[in-house]
């Protein structure tokens, strides 16, 4: 039987520099407010170091450029990088770019590879993924209205995209349409890759969320409102097959679900570290914090949830490397709403503990606390998910025999006597 909870050494010594880098180099550069042309310029040299490490694009094949790291070892990567929003970027692993590279890298053309993948690889190029529909629940993508539609030489798209992440700095989007709307509901949609200066493609607005309620253009984590109005493109546009946007879009979601949660880690243990720190100096009726049953609760229970989400999400991602992504469902769906939660529970506390300057904007948590709420919507809201695994667990279950429960006492109770009689009756 295998059960390992180890390192190798070597792999640890990445992990060891890639903590002490994040925190040296691109921690500062949160404070900065830069716009995405200067934020580029930062980080190319970081870029360059983290080349040097072996440790870019470590999500893809080794000859695409990456270390063809499994989901275990990019999870551990991903608590360490999520601890800062630029964390990703500078190591080129961040979304939507990770996921389009892997779709690009499993289902691309060698003439989309070469136009789009290596480009997008090597830092040069940046993209975004065009799913979600303002008039549609994009917890049911089946209900996608944006259409494609083919006269025998263009693909021709018209549409209305919404909440479409770094739509405002992408220089390509990966957009999903409806090709065929007569076929199964699973099978009706494709997806085209588009250029950003397409004729007929319009990003029309960074939308003002709570994360970020007065955006400022070409800024990276933007969140944009999309047009699409006859749009045209050829046949090499379109990714993967016609009919299998939902099958192409799954190369993505599984993996992504993993860095999403071990990222919202690296922001909880942040989060940790700033209330443990304030619970060492600061006072009040008569002793500092450290001292008050409450706050060391808040402490215990954050640090317990935070280890609990960690193993859970390892666990998932060496399900998908052992078994696949279709087999490790239900452990993907149960980390991403027990991790969403956790991350705001453990930011709250932290905010709490801080009082007035935790609410304030001179620590980070206040713009944490506001982006942890979009962990519950992304990659489909909780709902959708605890369903999800209510419905699988449900599976395995059948009501008993005249619904008398499995379990009910007296029921076993006349069974065991009947099987236990002769030693009932030797009972003096």
């Amino acid at each position: 039987m295998a059960w390992d909870f180890s390192t190798e050494p070597e792999f640890q010594k990445k992990l060891d520099w890639m903590r002490d880098f994040v925190r040296a180099e691109i921690f500062p550069l949160e404070v900065l407010d830069l716009d995405w042309p200067t934020l580029l310029r930062a980080i190319a040299p970081l870029q360059e170091e983290v080349r040097a490490q072996e440790l870019w694009a470590a999500h893809l094949d080794p000859e695409l450029g990456g270390q063809g790291y499994g989901q275990v070892k990019l999870g551990l990567m991903q608590e360490i990088l999520g601890a800062s929003p630029y964390g990703p970027l500078v190591f080129g692993c961040q979304a939507p770019d990770s996921g389009n590279a892997e779709i690009l890298a499993a289902v691309g053309t060698d003439e989309q590879r070469r136009r789009w993948l290596d480009p997008l690889l090597a830092g040069e190029m940046y993209s975004a993924f065009a799913l979600t529909e303002p008039g549609n629940a994009g917890a049911d993508p089946t209900n996608l209205t944006t259409t494609a539609t083919w006269d025998g030489e263009q693909w021709t798209l018209n549409g209305h995209k919404w909440f479409i992440s770094n739509a405002s700095t992408a220089d390509f989007m990966i957009v999903v349409a409806v090709t065929d709307p007569d076929a199964d509901r699973h099978r009706r949609a494709s997806q085209f890759i588009i250029p950003i200066d397409a004729t007929g493609l319009e990003v029309v607005r960074d939308i003002g969320s709570i994360e970020n309620p007065r955006p400022r253009d070409n800024t990276y984590g933007s969140h944009c409102e999309v047009r699409l109005r006859d749009v045209k493109v050829g046949q090499e546009a379109m990714l993967g097959g016609r009919g299998e946007g939902f099958v192409v879009a799954q190369i993505r979601l599984g993996p992504g679900r993993i860095h999403h949660c071990m990222r919202w880690i690296g922001q909880a243990c942040r989060a940790f570290d700033m209330m443990c720190e304030r619970a060492t100096y600061r006072s009040a009726h008569g002793s500092v914090l450290a001292d008050k049953q409450t706050v060391r609760n808040w402490i215990a229970d954050s640090a317990a949830e935070i280890q609990a989400l960690r193993l859970m999400t390892l666990h998932a991602a060496w399900r998908i490397d052992e078994e696949g992504t279709s087999n490790a469902r239900k452990d993907i769906a149960l980390i991403k709403f027990f991790g969403a939660r956790i991350l705001h529970d453990v930011i709250d506390r932290a905010v709490q503990v801080h009082g007035s300057l935790g609410y304030s904007a001179d620590l980070p948590l206040e713009f944490m606390y506001r982006a942890a709420r979009a962990a519950r919507l992304y990659d489909g809201p909780d709902e959708v998910h605890r369903d999800s695994v209510a419905r699988q667990y449900l599976k395995a279950y059948s009501p008993p025999p005249q619904q008398v429960p499995s379990e009910h006492v007296p029921t076993r109770r006349a069974a065991a006597i009947e099987r236990f009689a002769d030693l009932l009756a030797e009972q003096p």
